[in-house]
């Protein structure tokens, strides 16, 4: 096999580009691999499975107080415990505390039960993305919120509006490989 040799002087000129772009390549990885490490324990931290088992009683009680006959999945969501049931063949989740207070229930709605003003809200700001789901929370205190995903491609985020449709906030976007 015939050895290339670059001619003398010349050398600069034909390793620099080299060089550069394999600084380059090394960077964007390392900025990849930060990124797959923050984005793994961002998932990992933000919900996670519980047996029934793991779950306290007292919140156990409170959920089977307030839903009757009804089965749930465990998560724990920072401080708190979701469950997740379906309630009159519609998605729902529950929130308590630690201490069995009920803080919230999420339930899918149909985009179509959306106010109006959240739909074209969605559509004028979030141009590139599509409008994936929706959902109706209602707190303790019986005030509504809604809340939709918003989707691009693998990307997806959520906002949350009041129940006249005003926008309240926007979570970051996320990016997920797999359906929840």
């Amino acid at each position: 096999m015939a050895k290339f040799e670059i001619p003398t002087g010349r050398q600069n000129l034909y390793t620099r580009p080299a060089k550069f772009l394999l600084t380059i390549k090394t960077e964007t990885m390392k900025k990849n691999i930060g990124m797959l490490i923050v984005l793994l324990f961002a998932v990992s931290v933000h919900a996670q499975q519980l047996k029934e088992a793991e779950v306290p009683a007292i919140v156990k009680d409170a959920f089977a107080k307030k839903y009757p006959g009804v089965n749930a999945k465990w998560e724990k969501e920072g401080a708190d415990y979701e469950a997740e049931f379906d309630w009159n063949k519609v998605g729902s989740s529950a929130i308590f505390d630690a201490s069995g207070f009920f803080k919230e229930l999420e339930q899918e709605i149909k985009i179509a039960e959306l106010p109006a003003a959240i739909v074209e809200y969605c559509n004028k700001n979030f141009i590139a993305y599509k409008l994936n789901e929706a959902e109706k929370i209602t707190d303790a205190s019986g005030n509504i919120r809604y809340g939709t995903e918003m989707k691009k491609g693998k990307e997806h985020m959520d906002i949350i509006f009041d129940q006249d449709g005003n926008f309240i906030k926007k979570e970051e976007p996320e990016t997920n490989d797999h359906e929840d």
